[in-house]
């Protein structure tokens, strides 16, 4: 038995959809701007960019039906929802006709961001970590085995701020597509079981204020709700 000279984290885990069994998360990658329009949105030109990664801290995880406190040190909080993979088999170099056999279950995900504090790292170079990899910046609901729901390819995409629908499109205008980003990302390091990729957000990214109630749905994975709470005192 391992002797630690504090007592070790407690393994982050998400909800499996129909079970209590729960799924354990090691790390978190996200795919930037892998949507047409949301990248224009952005200032950047889908056409000519590679896709690219960011990640965040597997505690960042937050469950369904949760309430995220609104983050400190900043004052233009955004959604972003996002189809969610989560990795059953690891590898490296893996071809993108075997992509998908590497894909446990798909789930919901909202990528919550500090714009203010991502766009100013940006403009200076900066890495995005204080934007994007913050407490409890990634909602994700319970993950659908693929066994159960089969691989999501296309479908609705919709998120909704107080019953008011802010994004809208279809998993279909995915500029790389689920076996293309499991195959880059596979290319650059090492992916394991218990990783989860986000796969990019839609046009209409926007700001949540406390009291927001935030409903994201995708078509064969149902829904997720986040309520965004008072201000956090870091």
């Amino acid at each position: 038995m391992t002797n630690y000279v504090i007592n070790p984290p407690a393994i982050a885990s998400i909800a499996v959809a129909g079970s209590e069994a729960r799924f354990p998360v090691r790390r978190i990658f996200c795919v930037g701007r892998n949507y047409a329009a949301h990248a224009r949105e952005m200032g950047r030109d889908p056409d000519r960019e590679p896709p690219f990664f960011f990640t965040k801290p597997a505690d960042a995880v937050v469950d369904d039906q949760q309430t995220v406190a609104y983050p400190p040190e900043t004052n233009n909080f955004h959604y972003e929802a996002e189809l969610v993979l989560a990795i059953g088999k690891g590898g490296v170099n893996i071809p993108e006709e075997q992509a998908l056999e590497h894909i446990w279950g798909y789930a919901i995900g909202n990528d919550l961001t500090r714009r203010d504090l991502q766009l100013t790292a940006r403009e200076q170079g900066r890495p995005w970590d204080w934007g994007k990899a913050f407490d409890r910046s990634a909602v994700c609901g319970p993950i659908h085995p693929v066994s159960e729901v089969g691989h999501i390819e296309q479908g609705a995409i919709r998120l909704s701020v107080n019953g008011t629908v802010k994004q809208d499109a279809d998993l279909k205008e995915l500029i790389w597509s689920v076996p293309e980003i499991v195959s880059i990302l596979s290319r650059t390091m090492e992916i394991k079981a218990g990783d989860l990729v986000y796969t990019g957000t839609p046009a209409g990214v926007g700001p949540l204020v406390p009291g927001d109630v935030c409903v994201i749905e995708i078509a064969g994975l149902g829904s997720i709700t986040t309520t965004i709470g008072e201000r956090a005192v870091a």
